[in-house]
């Protein structure tokens, strides 16, 4: 008979796969999985048949490891948390509480997932990433830097959410939308399709953003805007190639879609439409019914509200108010103090 060393000694090893070879381990006493000796699981945590342990992970408490699912290097899952399937929890990452990671997730670096969280399918989250509460990520999304999820937030499909965002709250991330910078979505908005959310923008109560749009810088979109008052709910939109940017805001039941621009401190609210081409910036304020579209322009301190519409090549800038059913079309140009109200009906070359 031949006898090697760890024949002699009684030393059990196990290969882990993991570049390092056959290394001292043992079949764990509560479900039989290999542990390397090098790790740490308390008893009465569960190590499946088919699942590992290694490197200076550590399992304790009442945590699940089963399935195919791995836990190395200094990675730690406790409380009553599981990770099965072919999920990995690995490089310093904690997964906790009654945490679940499952089907083909990574939870890496120094990630963070806990209370009643769970990843799955091929979802990632890590860095320095925390996901936690009722909060889901799942499809192949990705979570990492230093972004927050939590709440009973959900991001899904190909989605990104990084940098130092936060989504919580009922908000959905999904499609390929990337969330980023210091962004916030929040409240039940819902971000997707391929949009992009960056800067310090703020998404939140009912808010949807999706098509290609872009929200960035300081801009706000939300579905309830505070008055003196009252309050307004509503559903704004921003969606096709649409842009919202600098400090400026979106709410009510608005719209923003196409290829419009609304940037600088404007403000579209109530159940306004901005659309086409046009570019609403500056100071102005777009509200109730008014439609703003083709190539029109609405800046400076100008207001367009009641059921007015501005558009074709027109521009209202300055201190104008085009109020009532007003129309202001072609290449008219109602600017300064000039009113315009009623039924009046600004075109052609017009100046005011």
């Amino acid at each position: 008979m031949h006898y090697n060393d760890n024949m002699m000694t009684n030393i059990k090893t196990h290969d882990f796969n993991d570049g390092a070879g056959p290394v001292p381990a043992h079949q764990h006493s509560n479900g039989s999985g290999w542990v390397a000796d090098s790790a740490r699981v308390a008893a009465r945590a569960l190590v499946g048949p088919n699942a590992k342990v290694y490197g200076k992970a550590r399992v304790y408490d009442d945590a699940k490891v089963y399935g195919n699912a791995e836990v190395y290097d200094n990675a730690e899952v406790y409380g009553n948390a599981g990770v099965s399937d072919n999920a990995r929890v690995y490089d310093d990452a904690e997964v906790h509480g009654n945490a679940m990671i499952y089907g083909n997730a990574k939870v890496s670096g120094k990630a963070r997932v806990y209370g009643d969280a769970e990843v799955f399918g091929n979802a990632a989250v890590s860095s320095n990433a925390w996901v936690y509460d009722d909060a889901r990520i799942f499809g192949n999304s990705v979570v990492h830097d230093t972004a927050d999820v939590y709440n009973a937030a959900r991001i899904y499909d190909d989605a990104r959410v990084f940098g130092d965002a936060e989504v919580y709250g009922n908000a959905v991330i999904s499609g390929n939308a990337w969330v980023y910078d210091d962004t916030s979505v929040y409240d039940d908005a819902e971000i997707h399709g391929n949009a992009v959310i960056c800067g310090n923008a703020k998404i939140s109560g009912n808010a949807k953003v999706y098509g290609n749009a872009e929200v960035y810088d300081n801009a706000k979109v939300s579905g309830k805007t505070f008055f003196v008052l009252g309050i307004v709910n509503g559903n704004a939109k921003v969606y096709d190639n649409a842009r919202v940017h600098g400090n400026a805001v979106v709410s009510g039941n608005a719209e923003v879609y196409d290829s419009a621009v609304v940037y600088n401190d404007a403000r579209i609210y109530d159940d306004a439409r901005v659309f086409g081409t046009a570019e609403v910036f500056g100071n102005a304020v777009v509200s109730d019914n008014v439609w703003v579209y083709d190539d029109a322009s609405v800046f400076d301190n100008a207001e367009v509200h009641d059921d007015a519409s501005v558009f074709g090549d027109a521009e209202v800038y300055g201190n104008a108010v085009v109020s009532g059913n007003a129309w202001v079309y072609d290449d008219a140009v109602v600017s300064g103090n000039a009113v315009v109200s009623g039924n009046a009906v600004v075109s052609g070359k017009a100046r005011l």
